[in-house]
């Protein structure tokens, strides 16, 4: 992974093979781009004239906006990268962390194949160092698993955060964070990018257990006998079809000083064909990234044991392969669940949900101060709130409130979403418990319905609906690259982190 060092030394005099300034709009209807705090030495080589010359190239300031230019004499790095902050902010305010976060992410991936690059961004505070590290770090993630090298270029190789204080220990372990943030979440990313005939349940929970043990981390894993004499239903029904069986995963990391427990639940769909109710070409192609809500809870687990956090942190990975064949779960089967409930399945494509309702029992049955499950579980969250947004439901407003803010200070868009009584009538079945699925309108919020219903009694819970942020289709942008995100393994980690605090609960 690319590395990170905090550097006392300036930006016209460190050596580096780039240098990576920050501008802004200015304000006023004839105002342009203007060089923000940071560049000072790098204007000063440029005459005073860098905002000038940016604008000749078109350069506007624009957030996310990237403009290469040669260095002029004066400075060590042979080439200048201008990297777009947005609006200019007002006296006595700062950018704010998700600016240089960005930022920082737009300029690493525009110096893809570069050996070193000197970040000389605006840093007020530890909180800067943080975000600007996160994005850096975030920004140069590639995955080159199954190229040949030679087409593809290597990462941006080191990172040199100018303006940042290795001595100050608020600057270092912002720093320390970021670097570890980054790998885990960077890990999540692979493991939503690994195709899915390297990556089924078993082979999952190897990942799982290795880390685990790397970290000091307790790790259990359930195989079909186990989950077959535990009574685990939901998992059984959804593997059952696929010759790769599923598997449920424990990997707890406790801290001798908690005072407070937390599970994460995570749905790990391997590859998700839709089963009987097969999905049709066009919906299967991407379906490898169905089990990056149990990369997050994976990765969010192995962070906080990483961090130290005093906090207990459980995180339950279900995993399994939905295929279609002639051992395969039908619409109209009915699957008796750990819970005990038993659950029509009107549709095999709806198999989040029965992998999540197991866990969610389980993990129940520890009793913890609260369980939060993240899955990629509804197209009808993605027509919501689009792509880049993840919807957060709970059994608890205060919760689902405190979840919610916990996103935006992670720099994670989100947003609160009911859960309607009145959409429960829809999953009655005439011949089971409950259906696996109910209304068409609103979706989301029934599956949302579907999974309260096996959190235990009196346990606060709420639910991450990341099926639109998972996995981006589209281009690159900020700190986010094409394919797996990590999404949610910030929000999971700042969860945990409150918590630690005595913010929480």
């Amino acid at each position: 992974m690319t590395a990170l060092t905090l550097s006392t030394a300036g930006a016209a005099t460190l050596r580096a093979d780039a240098v990576v300034v920050g501008i802004a709009k200015g304000t006023g209807p004839k105002a342009g781009p203007v060089v923000a705090p940071g560049a000072e030495a790098v204007d000063k080589a440029f005459g005073g004239k860098l905002a000038g010359v940016l604008e000749t190239l078109g350069a506007s300031g624009a957030e996310g906006e990237v403009t290469k230019l040669p260095s002029p004499s004066g400075l060590k790095a042979p080439v200048v990268l201008a990297v777009g902050l947005g609006t200019a902010p007002g006296k006595d305010e700062a950018f704010a962390a998700e600016v240089l976060r960005s930022a920082a992410g737009a300029a690493a991936r525009a110096l893809t194949g570069t050996k070193k690059a000197a970040f000389a961004l605006p840093v007020e505070a530890a909180e800067d160092v943080a975000a600007i590290a996160e994005g850096a770090l975030l920004g140069a993630y590639t995955f080159t698993a199954y190229q040949d090298g030679k087409g593809a270029k290597a990462p941006l190789a080191e990172i040199a955060l100018i303006g940042a204080k290795p001595r100050d220990k608020a600057h270092k372990a912002a720093a320390e964070r970021a670097i570890t943030l980054a790998e885990e979440m960077n890990r999540a990313r692979d493991l939503v990018n690994t195709p899915p005939n390297d990556l089924y349940p078993e082979s999952f929970a190897a990942v799982a257990t290795a880390a685990a043990k790397e970290h000091g981390v307790k790790v259990q894993v359930l195989d079909e006998k186990a989950l077959t004499k535990g009574g685990y239903g939901g998992i059984l029904g959804v593997g059952t079809g696929s010759a790769n069986g599923p598997r449920l995963v424990r990997i707890a990391y406790t801290h001798p000083q908690a005072a407070k427990s937390l599970a994460y639940v995570g749905k790990g769909i391997t590859y998700d064909s839709g089963g009987i109710s097969l999905k049709p070409a066009g919906h299967n192609e991407t379906m490898k990234c169905d089990m990056a809500g149990a990369a997050a809870v994976f990765a969010a687990v192995v962070s906080a044991a990483r961090l130290g956090l005093k906090v207990n942190v459980t995180g339950w990975l279900a995993l399994a392969e939905n295929m279609p064949s002639g051992t395969a779960t039908r619409p109209g089967d009915v699957l008796r669940m750990y819970s005990g409930k038993t659950v029509e399945v009107l549709n095999t494509d709806a198999e989040g949900r029965l992998v999540l309702a197991d866990a969610l029992a389980k993990a129940s049955e520890e009793n913890p101060d609260a369980i939060v499950d993240v899955a990629t579980l509804t197209g009808a969250m993605m027509m919501a709130l689009g792509s880049r947004t993840f919807g957060v439901m709970a059994n608890d407003d205060a919760f689902r409130t405190a979840v919610h803010e916990t996103a935006e200070e992670a720099g994670e868009p989100s947003w609160p979403m009911p859960l309607p009584a009145d959409l429960r009538k829809g999953m009655d079945s005439p011949t089971a418990d409950i259906a696996n699925m109910g209304e068409r309108m609103g979706g989301g919020l029934v599956a949302g319905l579907f999974l309260k219903e096996f959190v235990g009694e009196g346990i606060t819970w709420a639910h991450l609906d990341i099926a639109g942020p998972a996995y981006n289709e589209g281009a690159p942008f900020g700190y986010t690259p094409k394919g797996g995100t990590g999404s949610a393994v910030r929000t999971l980690v700042r969860l945990a982190e409150r918590t630690a605090d005595g913010e929480l609960g």
